[in-house]
């Protein structure tokens, strides 16, 4: 699979916290753009569009009747803005790129994105698998849940975002980076089938290998490559500002050989960089790095 080089990338911040509960991460999109992920992207030569930020408002309770999810109905709310204004703007023939927020907002990102593109294959760079249900999940907070949910499983608030067959394939689906799944996940994916690459796969084959047969699986068959990004799949001596650090992360070096070689690929159709906390970073070095990972799967290059 190929697609044509999209020159035109439309920007979309979501200041989600709800997802993680924990607040500092709905500064994120601030954040990525203070560093300058506008000129950056210029400077490659794409047209940006920056769409501004969706309102995110914080309810008083924070659990809706008969369920243990945590804010449901205004992640929900949000997600479905979210499925709109991505699906709008791929109508436009725009590259969507959301930045966030907590990975919460990637049900709504992903359920736009299938409105134009059904069959489309994800890599889910994270420490976390986020393949939980209100039945498996700890802690009720829904952005440990958001693969479960554009998979298909979870509360019907959040699967019937984009309509009930709006789904990934978890044959096509992809996770990079694991190094911290609940219990309930580790059977959740066994069951279903979704690739997983831990770190200890990292380390012993290498990114380049693991990059080479992701864009296998993710290309076979699919109209286009989604990637979810998700800024604590690095270790957190590179990226400390983020809200759930997990020991023992992929490298800023090997981030980037996976960006490169996604970029190189030419298959990437929509994209999502999340859960950046300026509140528990280091002079913004975590929204730096993600803006120097967009730049490299976005194409940039030292010469």
């Amino acid at each position: 699979m190929n697609v044509k080089t999209n020159e035109n990338i439309s920007i979309i911040g979501v200041p989600m916290d709800l997802g993680a509960d924990r607040r500092g991460v709905d500064m994120g999109p601030s954040a990525i753009r203070y560093v300058g992920i506008v000129e950056r992207l210029e400077s490659i030569g794409y047209k940006v569009h920056d769409r501004g930020d969706l309102i995110v408002r914080r309810p008083q309770v924070n659990k809706t009747a008969n369920t243990n999810l945590k804010y449901l109905d205004e992640i929900t709310r949000v997600n479905l803005e979210l499925c709109e204004t991505v699906s709008a703007e791929m109508e436009k023939g725009n590259f969507p790129l959301v930045i966030g927020g907590d990975h919460s907002i990637a049900i709504g990102t992903i359920a736009g994105v299938l409105q134009h593109r059904p069959k489309t294959g994800v890599i889910w760079y994270d420490a976390h698998g986020d393949m939980n249900t209100s039945e498996t999940s700890p802690s009720g907070n829904i952005h440990g849940m958001s693969l479960a949910v554009s998979l298909g499983y979870g509360h019907e608030s959040l699967t019937s975002i984009g309509g009930i067959h709006a789904k990934l394939n978890p044959e096509k689906t992809v996770l990079i980076g694991a190094r911290a799944l609940d219990p309930g996940e580790k059977d959740f994916i066994k069951n279903l089938g979704v690739k997983v690459y831990t770190m200890h796969e990292i380390d012993r084959l290498g990114m380049a290998r693991v990059m080479e047969e992701t864009m296998e699986i993710v290309t076979d068959g699919t109209d286009g490559v989604h990637l979810s990004l998700d800024l604590d799949g690095l270790d957190p001596h590179d990226c400390p500002g983020v809200g759930t650090p997990v020991l023992g992360g992929i490298s800023y070096r090997e981030s980037h050989l996976a960006m490169e070689i996604l970029a190189e690929a030419n298959v990437l159709t929509s994209a999502e960089f999340v859960e950046v906390n300026p509140i528990l970073d280091q002079v913004n070095q975590t929204a730096r790095v993600a803006v120097a990972l967009m730049g490299s799967v976005f194409g940039e290059k030292l010469c």
